[in-house]
């Protein structure tokens, strides 16, 4: 089997490109930005390509890229049931009530009309997002209908940036205040610049408008649980809330511990990574007030704060104390399919 990479620095790619040579893998790079991609794989049986949400190029095009090459009869990662729905909260909304999944309660509404009245008969407070954006971004906390109107009226008239400059601004102050480091007061002066300048990404992808998308609030949470599955095992960390903030994601502050995580979130994410037949899910979880975990949001990517897990569980939930490495894991599980 020969696998075509496109290789990201500090992207999976990295450890992709190790794991092949370390183990005798046949292997090329590739570009997926040119235009003879399809030509530059037509001597390679699998395409292997760690995109991102934030690049404006790659969203673009890539799910087009993947069902064209899966046409083909390639093998791809992260194949259309592993990533049609990344970045996409809405996408995630009807998959997960689709698949019988605990999710969160979450509304969405194409007509400013319908969602009005239905701001004026439900409860708040409500959890406002768009449906991209990670890290927390695009999260903002919803007292009540008056605000939930205001967003209504936004998101079908002038609409919002694909980048919520105040929760990055607030986001990176934050971090600035928790690390006291030069890379922290850069990035908030960088952050304070985007407000003025657009980013790159924001000019490609435009504004976010004709919809509007609320999930409930679910009080008590303190911290939320991250689950990746990959090839049959299960990692997961707890991300803690923020000092005075609801919100986990992007916090930067983690739990280890397997002790930490439900043993629930593992049987909900090994059962709907097998549904999905999905190469790579990574789950949020929070707890109901009956301390019932549901499920925020999904993806099919995460960041390297998985390098600290102690170990991982199989599908008999069993636990294995050696190293978790995913991304070795992904190349595995290509190779053994082909």
């Amino acid at each position: 089997m020969k696998i075509a990479i496109h290789h990201t620095p500090g992207s999976f790619s990295d450890r992709w490109i190790a794991y092949c040579e370390s183990n005798g893998i046949d292997y090329t790079k590739v570009n997926c930005y040119h235009t003879d991609i399809i030509s530059q794989l037509a001597d390679c049986d699998a395409l292997m390509w760690h995109w991102h949400h934030a690049d404006p190029k790659a969203v673009l095009f890539a799910r087009q890229l993947i069902y064209s090459l899966e046409a083909m009869g390639k093998r791809v990662f992260p194949d259309a049931r592993t990533c049609w729905h990344f970045d996409d909260k809405v996408g995630q909304k009807y998959l997960l009530e689709a698949l019988g999944a605990p999710l969160v309660p979450s509304y969405v509404f194409y007509d400013p009309q319908e969602a009005r009245q239905w701001a004026a008969r439900t409860t708040f407070p409500k959890v406002f997002k768009l449906r991209g954006g990670a890290g927390s971004s695009n999260v903002i906390l919803v007292k009540n209908a008056r605000h939930a109107g205001r967003l209504i009226n936004r998101a079908f008239g002038r609409g919002f940036p694909a980048n919520s400059h105040a929760n990055r601004i607030q986001d990176l102050w934050w971090r600035l205040r928790r690390d006291k480091s030069l890379q922290a007061f850069k990035d908030f002066c960088g952050g304070l610049a985007r407000t003025i300048v657009p980013s790159r990404f924001e000019k490609m992808r435009g504004r976010e408008r004709g919809y509007v998308y609320f999930q409930d609030f679910l009080p008590g949470n303190t911290y939320d649980t991250r689950v990746n599955v990959v090839d049959g095992k299960a990692s997961a960390i707890r991300r803690y809330n923020r000092e005075g903030d609801f919100r986990a994601s992007g916090s930067g502050l983690f739990g280890y511990d397997k002790a930490l995580c439900d043993e629930r979130c593992l049987q909900i994410a090994f059962r709907l990574a097998e549904k999905m037949k999905t190469q790579s899910l990574a789950l949020d979880f929070i707890f109901n007030e009956k301390k019932e975990p549901l499920i925020v949001e999904m993806s099919y990517g995460f960041t390297k704060v998985l390098d600290n897990c102690p170990g991982y569980w199989d599908r008999q939930l069993q636990w294995h104390a050696s190293p978790y490495i995913p991304q070795y894991f992904m190349v595995e599980a290509l190779v053994a399919a082909g």
